[in-house]
C-alpha cells in the first residue's frame, strides 16, 4: 500500500518539477499555489479526455458499465482514504492486502447484483 501511494506521489511530483522548471525557464515566477493550479489542471484535463473517450465508447454498449466504472473509482478513493486514515490514527495496519480484499468484496457484490439483474431481465422477457 505504501509503495502505491509513494508511486502516485512520485508521478505527481515529476509533473510538478517539470512544470516548475518550464515556469522558471520562461520567467513566469509561479507561486506554489499557481503551480498546483497548472499541475492538477493539466493532469485533470488529460484524465478527462481519456475518460471521455472511454465512456463514449462504453455508452454505446451499456450504461451499467459506466456506472460500474464510476463506482469503482469512488471505491478506490474510499479504500485508499481508509487505509491512510488507519495509518494516521493507528486504528489498524495500512496494508495493500486490506485494500485488495476491499476491492475484491466490491467485485463480489457487483457480480451478485449483475447476476440478479440478469435473472430479472431474463424472466421478464419470458
Amino acid at each position: 500500500m505504501r509503495e502505491v501511494i509513494l508511486l502516485l506521489a512520485e508521478v505527481v511530483n515529476t509533473f510538478h518539477e517539470i512544470i516548475w522548471e518550464i515556469s522558471d525557464r520562461l520567467g513566469l515566477g509561479l507561486t506554489d499555489k499557481e503551480l498546483h493550479f497548472w499541475v492538477i489542471g493539466i493532469l485533470g484535463v488529460i484524465g478527462l479526455l481519456f475518460v471521455d473517450l472511454i465512456f463514449h465508447a462504453i455508452s454505446k454498449w451499456s450504461i451499467t458499465a459506466i456506472s460500474f466504472l464510476f463506482t469503482f473509482a469512488m471505491v478506490l478513493v474510499f479504500v485508499f482514504a481508509v487505509e491512510i486514515q488507519q495509518r494516521i490514527t493507528g486504528a489498524g495496519n495500512m496494508e495493500f492486502a486490506d485494500a485488495a480484499y476491499s476491492i475484491l468484496g466490491f467485485f463480489a457484490f457487483c457480480a451478485a447484483y449483475l447476476v440478479i439483474k440478469g435473472i430479472f431481465r431474463w424472466t421478464s422477457k419470458s
